[in-house]
């Protein structure tokens, strides 16, 4: 009898997918320590100031599972696992997955229109290094392992705190300590954190935080701690801003605030006291140097900066249009100065969109074939969103002008029988727009550039990717660590060796002796 071959049995397969929208709303449920308004928030998911964000939200995660949507949204995990998860949680190895990861980001950001800059994606700018440079983060290299297996899988979302607050910065972190975050204690179960950061956008309604530091070095080992928590975690405190959405939806209607009632991701003041990480959940701890230089070093810059100038691009792409309605609705769409400063922002808009190609078609190579984002372009994105947003903004301001108040107050003014004949003849738009269509897209604009969610997110871009020093700084930095700087200064060196006191020195450019009024 023929021996038959022993059969070997197959390895298990995982299987994994992300949170349906649902789901996600259930996840986060979990006790956690958020207050508003002077009280505690019962649930996150049915208070005021966060439901509709949190259901925003759950639309992404539902996208995810729309057959519609997939074959943009979704990509193979690359974890052993047989599910699907989003483009930008896994390790890109090629231009061609790079644009998709910005396809993926683009399309996600179209679902809130660019104003929720805090989306799950966002922190897979982190999350989705960790595999390819896990070694980094030695001796919690595993850590880094199993999260990025666990993120990428189940899509968690992050949010992060990552600066000091504004409190004695003339001051080296270090000497902070009643102040700043830092390890109080170590444990075999763990560490033992308190301080504070800021600030944690969009923390009420995630899944975990991520703790790291950006800014002065530090030098002391307690300070030196980067790591995650989840946000139920006993001891965390989250002290949040007014909320936009709270306000809005208490005074007015969806028809008067479209954007603050349902796209406010609330920041927070963000407090640890006397909370316990365990080993499991440290990515660095007790290096000052790795944790000073964790921002550069981890491939988060390339990253985060490639998704915030895709989402501005969105964001501008829905801003221009609204520029370009307001302007029909008002009358002057066909006034020289007024076509040429909506030009200005389409151009600006057209610019981010390079940037995000560019950053795509460019990569630059990382570890063991593994790809960033190209860096130089990601960190012109930065700087030029700080005077880019702004100016939008202004030419809104300046070219709407009255248009933007000479509006009701609610959108029960239309239901008045005495008022509504004054608003049908008196607050009509031009170019064919009654007094409904005028009223609901000036209140739009408004909500974009005017309202406390407008000017929010003003300072948002001006800031969320640094202060305004630094982010022109690491401009030179970054070109001074790559050998960019020194070509450059090469590059003009070059031109100044073509030449001397005595004249030219190449050999094929010809002196001007013959012809000169000074003799030699």
């Amino acid at each position: 009898m023929t021996a038959q071959p022993e059969q070997q049995e197959k390895p298990e397969t995982r299987t994994t997918r992300p949170f349906t929208g649902a789901e996600y709303i259930e996840s986060i449920r979990d006790g956690r320590e958020v207050f508003i308004y002077g009280e505690k928030v019962k649930d996150v998911t049915e208070h005021p100031a966060f439901r509709n964000s949190v259901r925003t939200t759950a639309r992404l995660y539902d996208a995810l599972h729309d057959p519609a949507q997939q074959g943009v949204l979704t990509a193979p995990t690359d974890t052993g696992s047989d599910g699907f998860t989003h483009p930008f949680f896994r390790t890109p190895r090629s231009r061609e997955d790079l644009v998709a990861d910005r396809d993926a980001i683009a399309a996600w950001a179209r679902m809130t229109y660019g104003w929720m800059g805090r989306s799950p994606d966002y922190k897979a700018a982190f999350l989705g290094t960790l595999g390819a440079n896990s070694e980094f983060y030695e001796p919690f290299a595993a850590n880094a392992r199993r999260w990025y297996t666990e993120s990428q899988e189940k899509v968690l979302y992050w949010n992060h705190a990552i600066i000091n607050p504004p409190v004695d910065r003339d001051r080296n972190p270090d000497e902070v300590r009643d102040i700043f975050m830092h390890v109080e204690e170590e444990r075999d179960d763990g560490l033992i954190v308190s301080g504070a950061k800021v600030v944690a956008t969009g923390s009420a309604i995630t899944h975990y935080n991520f703790i790291a530091h950006y800014g002065l070095p530090i030098k002391k080992r307690e300070f030196a701690l980067v790591c995650t928590v989840p946000m139920g975690a006993p001891g965390m405190k989250l002290i949040c801003r007014n909320s936009y959405a709270a306000v809005a939806n208490s005074t007015s209607t969806p028809f008067d605030y479209p954007l603050s009632s349902r796209f406010d991701e609330n920041d927070t003041i963000f407090i640890l006291d006397k909370v316990k990480i365990p080993w499991e959940n440290v990515f660095i701890y007790g290096d000052a140097e790795k944790a000073s230089t964790f921002f550069p070093g981890s491939g988060f810059l390339h990253r985060f900066t490639f998704h915030g100038v895709t989402r501005l691009a969105v964001k501008l792409d829905f801003i221009a249009g609204l520029l370009m309605k307001g302007v029909e609705v008002t009358g002057t769409k066909d006034f020289r100065g007024i076509q040429t400063r909506v030009g200005e922002v389409i151009g600006w808009r057209n610019m981010f969109w390079a940037l995000s190609d560019a950053m795509a078609a460019n990569p630059d190579q990382w570890i063991d074939g593994a790809v960033l984002p190209h860096l130089d372009y990601g960190l012109a994105y930065r700087w030029f969103m700080t005077i880019g947003y702004p100016r939008v903004r202004e030419i809104i301001l300046q070219d709407l002008g009255s248009g933007l108040i000479y509006l009701p107050s609610h959108a029960k003014d239309f239901s008045s029988p005495e008022l509504r004949p004054y608003l049908d003849k008196y607050v009509r738009g031009s170019n064919g727009y009654d007094s409904v269509e005028r009223v609901k897209l000036m209140k739009l604009i408004w909500d974009s550039v005017g309202s406390e969610f407008g000017g929010r997110h003003e300072l948002y871009e001006r800031n969320y990717s640094g202060n305004h020093e630094g982010v022109r700084a690491e401009l030179l930095f970054a070109a001074e660590q790559s050998g960019a700087a020194a070509a450059m200064k090469g590059f003009a060196e070059q031109c100044m060796a073509e030449y001397d006191l005595d004249g030219w020195t190449t050999p094929d450019l010809r002196n001007n002796d013959y012809a000169s009024i000074f003799p030699s």
